[in-house]
């Protein structure tokens, strides 16, 4: 017993993967929570496009010398408020815009990587090095959860019932155009927290996923929070666990364990609305 015990906790005595075990726990309840806000609010396409748009801040960044976050959260929040301004003053809609901006900024960012000469793998930033990570890395992680945890926390009634409602939250008096912007630097800035761990490309799938099997099998937001949180860091771990045991990357099989779980989510939904379907009618 004590041997099967040992085997199945050798990965955890490998620093990295302590590291790895760490970083996920700190990226998971705060994306959980902005990934309720995001469903609820229909802004998956928005989640996609802010993670592909950190890219050419990135590389810029690089460029400058300065930390690679600043110059992702820069190009994040660029890439939201020219959204925002396109749409308020043009006929063109929404997700059509999106497409536009999202697209042409990862060009962009494409474009700037493959003309300087970088140490910097693209394979890191756009997946994520999770098993490569430090101590520093980590610390800013931390810091940056932190910051977005906290504002969602203390705002959380009023984002609720602007994702829920922006006309009544308006007519309410909620101040509207700071929740959404500060709904915005927030998607920004938790991307950015997540670019060590998981990349610009899969950030997307934790920023829907959770939020998307939560509001399947809840009722109520604060029960919406919790299963998407428990998901989350369920994935996470088992994933990276995973991942060891394969050998295979981390951050692909922490997605691919977020979507086995949505896939079960899904069917057994299916099977309680057959089953009170097939009541009903008796």
């Amino acid at each position: 017993m004590a041997e099967f015990i040992e085997t199945l906790l050798f990965p955890f005595s490998f620093p990295f993967m302590q590291r790895a075990f760490i970083i996920t726990l700190l990226i998971a309840i705060p994306m959980s929570m902005l990934s309720c806000l995001v469903v609820l609010k229909g802004w998956s396409l928005m989640g996609d496009a802010v993670s592909h748009a950190v890219l050419p801040g990135i590389v810029i960044a690089y460029v400058l010398s300065i930390p690679l976050a600043i110059g992702a959260f820069c190009a994040g929040l660029f890439c939201a408020v020219s959204t925002g301004y396109i749409k308020d003053n043009s006929r063109i809609k929404e997700d059509t815009v999106l497409g536009i901006v999202f697209s042409g900024m990862f060009g962009l960012g494409i474009v700037l990587y493959v003309n300087i000469q970088t140490d910097v793998h693209l394979d890191h930033i756009l997946f994520g090095n999770m098993l490569g990570i430090n101590w520093n890395d980590i610390f800013i992680t931390a810091l940056l959860s932190l910051l977005c945890g906290g504002f969602m926390f203390f705002k959380r009634r009023d984002l609720l019932l602007y994702s829920f409602d922006s006309q009544h939250a308006r007519a309410i008096g909620l101040p509207v155009k700071f929740l959404h912007y500060g709904l915005l630097i927030t998607l920004s800035v938790i991307i950015v927290a997540s670019l060590d761990a998981i990349g610009i490309i899969l950030s997307i799938a934790l920023l829907v996923t959770p939020g998307a099997i939560a509001f399947l099998v809840s009722r109520t937001f604060s029960n919406m929070l919790i299963i998407a949180s428990a998901t989350t860091i369920s994935a996470g771990i088992i994933g990276i666990y995973l991942s060891f045991v394969i050998d295979s990357a981390p951050a692909p099989t922490i997605v691919l364990c977020l979507t086995a779980i949505f896939i079960i989510a899904f069917f057994v939904q299916q099977y309680r609305f057959a089953k009170l379907r097939k009541a009903t009618i008796s």
